[in-house]
């Protein structure tokens, strides 16, 4: 089993991040078990669209803007949308990058008690990341993520566990929708931190890493579900236990670790420390790696992961991240603008998606089913309503 499963582990490893940790955090301490069911459905959408992102990188044996650029015959329309994706991928990656470091960091800082260490921390990660991105091919990173989900799961179950949840709290969370006063927002973030458009070009390159048989299809589809299935139950253990922490003020999911200690003693912070620093690093990596992916299907770089332009744009990302974080930058201009850019890439992209999964020129007898569709076309509606939301909040309309 555990040699089938592949780029599915690095997705959920991507989406549950520091970002999503927070906003799970968030959820959990202002709304307790209400928000369940928006996790859910941003993990059914995740499925979906990442299936089909899937699907055509093992039935072209290409990244996704390779598939775009190929299908896309109007040379304007081309060239916008390329630059559209590239803009959003290496502007938001190279802004969110400094979350993902600062989470890893915050977990690390909780495990080492040492204080003289800590200013230098976020270098020593950058450093750790930097060495495993040239050094490792993708089977060794597989290996590693495996690893890092599995201390990342268990990390965070474990917590929700031991605060005793209700299980009749929960179901009724998850299958009865409720949207308390105030909660829209932070629904829109949930998704937002879930269904991740930077994944989807992730998912494509590395299936095709992976494999390049159509025999693989039903393999390529078992892996999106159960490791996407597994990052959700992480992101819901996250809320869960967050409803049981009396915290108000919350900054970082390191506040809910600290305001269990009191009633569940100091191996709460240990778990929700080791979980974080597993979240932070998994996100670290990925967020570079997909930056480079999709400017080397942009400019049409050939040898994957060991050519040199590839290796020097995941470069430039994981630096932007240890440069914002060790010199205190604060880039809310770049993020602000990084969330614009994504909220129009992900309906942009949902839409190609959907286009391209139904040529039978391209797909041949793997394009989309009837049901496929429908669900397809439900997710670029709700994709269009949040793109819409994150760029009104931005400029100050919503």
């Amino acid at each position: 089993m555990f040699k089938k499963i592949g780029p599915g582990v690095l997705v959920a490893a991507a989406f549950v991040g520091p970002g999503t940790i927070t906003m799970c955090t968030l959820a959990g301490a202002h709304f307790g078990y209400a928000l369940i069911w928006a996790l859910l459905v941003s993990i059914i959408a995740t499925i979906v669209l990442q299936g089909m992102a899937g699907r055509i990188g093992l039935v072209t044996q290409n990244g996704l803007v390779d598939v775009v650029r190929t299908e896309l015959k109007t040379p304007w329309i081309r060239n916008v949308v390329i630059a559209i994706v590239l803009g959003a991928i290496l502007v938001g990656n190279a802004a969110y990058e400094a979350g993902n470091i600062g989470g890893a960091t915050l977990g690390l800082e909780q495990l080492l008690p040492q204080q003289q260490i800590k200013p230098f921390l976020p270098a020593i990660i950058g450093t750790v990341i930097f060495l495993l991105l040239w050094f490792s091919s993708y089977k060794i990173l597989e290996k590693i993520f495996v690893g890092l989900v599995g201390i990342m799961g268990l990390s965070f179950v474990i917590s929700a566990i031991i605060t005793q949840p209700s299980i009749a709290g929960i179901l009724k969370g998850m299958f009865v929708p409720q949207l308390p006063e105030g909660g829209l927002l932070t629904v829109i973030a949930l998704v937002g931190t879930t269904v991740v458009p930077y994944n989807l070009f992730l998912h494509a390159s590395l299936v095709k890493e992976k494999w390049n048989s159509i025999n693989d299809l039903k393999t390529v589809n078992w892996d999106t579900i159960i490791s996407i299935g597994l990052g959700g139950l992480v992101s819901m253990a996250i809320l869960i236990t967050a409803s049981a922490a009396p915290i108000s003020d919350i900054n970082h999911a390191l506040d809910m670790a600290k305001s269990l200690e009191p009633l569940f003693g100091k191996m709460a912070v240990y778990f929700m420390a080791t979980g974080l620093l597993a979240a932070g690093i998994t996100s670290a990596i990925t967020a570079p790696l997909a930056a480079a992916y999709v400017a080397s299907s942009c400019f049409g770089w050939q040898g994957g992961m060991q050519n040199r332009k590839f290796k020097i744009v995941w470069g430039i990302v994981l630096l932007c991240g240890v440069v914002f974080l060790s010199f205190d930058i604060k880039p809310i201009e770049v993020i602000q603008f990084a969330q614009v850019a994504n909220g129009i890439l992900l309906p942009v992209m949902a839409l190609l998606l959907l286009w391209v999964v139904n040529k039978k020129s391209v797909m041949g007898e793997n394009k989309n089913s009837l049901l496929q569709n429908v669900l397809g076309i439900t997710i670029v509606i709700f994709a269009i309503f949040l793109g819409a939301k994150s760029i009104f909040k931005v400029i100050g309309l919503f």
